[in-house]
């Protein structure tokens, strides 16, 4: 384990430098930069694409910080590098180029840790809730610059509501865990989902009104077209090279686990071969989103970043296909545009569902999926976008309602004869 964490350490390190290499090189330092600094007082609520907002170079350089904040605590706090921090390190990354910031995602981690601390636990105990928690970085965001609070006023808002979001975090998480019984792969978003309705509840109660949201780059930059297949590549080709026995036989034993959590690929199979299976999910997701036309910006580059990390913790091939055909053949009957916002993330993000599909069969996948595309349409108005993991939330409700369907009828179905 030691050689694969060393391994798995440096690619995320070496990413997270190539991304602020090419940012600086792409729009040049300075402008990089000052727009990157920018950011982090702009709003964050769905949808806003940092790189419709700043430009590629500013939005590729938020994103590594991000994700870099994401890594570094993890190796202070000495946790290994496998599915679910993997996961973690490369959604940070993907969110950071719509929605997270370095300023939004510190006052959640600060409250999870004092939550930690309160209840006499170590912070690394926590730290995966604390890295995928600040999904409600759109929280501290809005105090600080929509609520129209004043700079000061404004900054101390959203630092305190920050810390208070991310004390409550914990308590929550693990209930949301058990309604969906580790069926819906990112929790945190159903987590998040829950907390953002008190949250917006209390926001419209004060009188204010949200106003609609969507950035949305569709300039056609043909580095963001090509920057996940590359990506993609590499992964599979250091997957092969470091293990050029068992890598191909450790991916294909990863397509055969259902995916239900926790499924840690790196840990049941080998860090190879969950590579192998990242690069994999990255290229035929780029495919998708290349085939129905869609735009390759901030949050679709997000959404496979996302995917890739999940690759290591839950989403594989075979439980992938059955709940993204689900989302198209939905969109297709209440006539959605494939390509644009809402279904093209839908699709991609959808693969939390997969352990339906690899638990119970394509068919339930396809239906998961489907059920999906509604759900998620909708959703995202009830937390009025404060939830970056929108799609995680409507996962969540999706993946409870059909688990409780089917265990309802494993249940109570009547026994036949050959049983007695």
């Amino acid at each position: 384990m030691e050689k694969d964490d060393t391994i798995v350490k440096n690619l995320l390190f070496g990413l997270i430098f190539a991304f602020i290499a090419a940012g600086a090189v792409i729009d040049g330092p300075i402008t990089a930069f000052t727009e990157f600094a920018k950011l982090q007082i702009v709003p964050a609520r769905l949808i806003n694409d940092f790189v419709q907002i700043g430009g590629i170079g500013a939005a590729l350089i938020n994103a590594a910080l991000v994700g870099l904040i994401g890594l570094i605590l993890i190796l202070i706090n000495k946790v290994k590098i496998s599915g679910p921090t993997f996961a973690a390190v490369l959604t940070l990354m993907g969110f950071g180029l719509f929605g997270k910031t370095v300023l939004n995602i510190l006052p959640i981690i600060a409250g999870i840790y004092l939550a930690a601390r309160y209840v006499d636990k170590e912070f690394k105990q926590y730290i995966i809730i604390a890295l995928f928690g600040t999904a409600l970085g759109p929280v501290v965001s809005f105090a600080a610059v929509e609520f129209g609070l004043s700079g000061v006023t404004g900054t101390i808002a959203g630092m305190a509501l920050g810390v208070l979001t991310g004390f409550i975090l914990p308590a929550l998480a693990v209930s949301m865990l058990h309604l969906h019984q580790g069926f819906n792969l990112y929790n945190m978003g159903l987590t998040c989902g829950f907390f953002g309705l008190f949250t917006s509840a209390f926001v419209l109660a004060t009188g204010h009104k949200y106003d609609k949201v969507l950035n949305w780059y569709d300039g056609g930059s043909s580095f963001l077209i090509w920057l996940v297949p590359v990506m993609s590549l590499i992964f599979i080709i250091i997957g092969f090279v470091f293990d050029k026995k068992n890598a191909f036989k450790a991916f294909k034993n990863i397509q055969k686990i259902p995916g239900r959590l926790p499924s840690d690929f790196m840990v049941m199979e080998s860090m190879e071969g969950a590579l192998i299976n990242s690069g994999l999910i990255g290229l035929f997701g780029s495919l998708y989103v290349f085939a129905v036309g869609a735009d390759f910006n901030g949050p679709v580059i997000g959404g496979l970043l996302t995917i890739m990390g999940f690759a290591a913790f839950g989403t594989n091939l075979r439980n992938s296909w059955p709940v993204v055909l689900g989302v198209a053949l939905s969109a297709l009957l209440f006539k959605f545009d494939l390509a644009s916002p809402g279904p093209i993330l839908a699709a991609i993000f959808v693969t939390t569902l997969g352990p339906l599909a690899g638990e119970f069969g394509w068919k339930t996948g396809v239906i998961a999926g489907f059920i999906h595309m509604v759900m998620v349409s909708q959703t995202g108005g009830w937390h009025g976008g404060m939830n970056l993991y929108n799609n995680g939330f409507a996962g969540g409700l999706t993946a409870a309602l059909i688990v409780a369907i089917i265990q309802w009828y494993k249940a109570n179905k009547p026994l036949d004869a050959s049983e007695f």
